[in-house]
């Protein structure tokens, strides 16, 4: 009986609305006008447990699933344009769960695409554009005439002709990433020097990397030279020609690389003796 009077329930729910997860609104849309079939995003507010940081700003941003491989943050940004001015629009493989620090972003240095459905968190400038997008009726036009969407080669055309950098551009580019970075080093690098031998609240001074030694840097050829001092400082301690056992291996040993060399030289006198030819020039 209660599992009846749910089905009733959610029937009734549903009859006046297209059917959605709890909790979401349900905006069709579809590639073009060819397309029969809609395709659902599911929206709903952005929200966060109480006490806990957010990236995205509450009350202004629209979280989104099932967003198809085709709609790119552009093809979003002007879906949702009627509901509100959007602020911004990003595209994710999956949704934030904890706060973690945006990197900025780069025409050229940028991570894969994330292939299939992605989720979306929309902002809008006002509270009343993600009001307005969770009573969005559909369906929505992906591709229109006047912002036509690629598909097929044409699409794998544009890519490949966005994969060719301006070299130019990307040297600008470079430049103003490392100069931040070497900022960022300077600014790390003074403020450890104002924490050096300082003694926090309970006492307890930090304990750096450094000091009046440089640390070696942990590289393989680092590594060899190391090993290498380490070698020879074991030889200079090894005493050399000690014991009578010693003298003897020492004589053998010599005795065998004098013989070896004869060989060779034999060997070497009877080759430029089969191959000597004459030459009067």
């Amino acid at each position: 009986m209660v599992a009846r009077g749910r089905r009733k329930r959610a029937v009734q729910d549903t009859e006046g609305r297209l059917p959605s997860p709890l909790g979401y609104s349900a905006v069709p849309i579809k590639f073009s006008e060819k397309q029969q079939a809609s395709h659902y995003l599911y929206v709903r507010e952005h929200r966060v447990r109480e006490g806990a940081q957010s990236t995205w700003p509450q009350k202004r941003t629209l979280f989104v699933l099932n967003v198809p491989p085709y709609c790119s943050e552009e093809s979003l940004s002007r879906l949702l344009s009627p509901c509100g001015l959007v602020q911004s629009v990003e595209l994710q493989e999956k949704p934030d769960l904890v706060e973690s620090p945006k990197e900025p972003k780069s025409k050229f240095f940028h991570p894969k695409p994330v292939p299939g459905f992605r989720v979306a968190y929309v902002v809008f400038q006002r509270p009343s554009g993600v009001a307005a997008a969770l009573i969005l009726k559909g369906p929505l036009l992906v591709s229109t005439e006047s912002h036509p969407v690629r598909s097929g080669i044409h699409k794998w055309i544009s890519d490949y002709a966005d994969a060719v950098a301006d070299p130019e551009a990307l040297r600008v580019e470079v430049d103003a990433f490392m100069e931040a970075y070497d900022k960022k080093v300077a600014e790390e690098e003074t403020k450890a020097k104002g924490e050096e031998g300082v003694p926090d609240e309970e006492g307890w001074v930090k304990v750096t990397r450094r000091g009046r030694r440089p640390v070696l840097p942990r590289t393989e050829a680092a590594s060899l030279r190391v090993l290498e001092r380490e070698r020879q400082k074991r030889a200079r301690k090894e005493l050399l020609n000690f014991y009578a056992w010693q003298h003897r291996e020492t004589k053998m040993e010599h005795l065998a690389q004098l013989r070896k060399k004869f060989e060779e030289d034999k060997q070497r006198i009877e080759l430029l003796r089969a191959q000597r030819k004459f030459r009067p020039y």
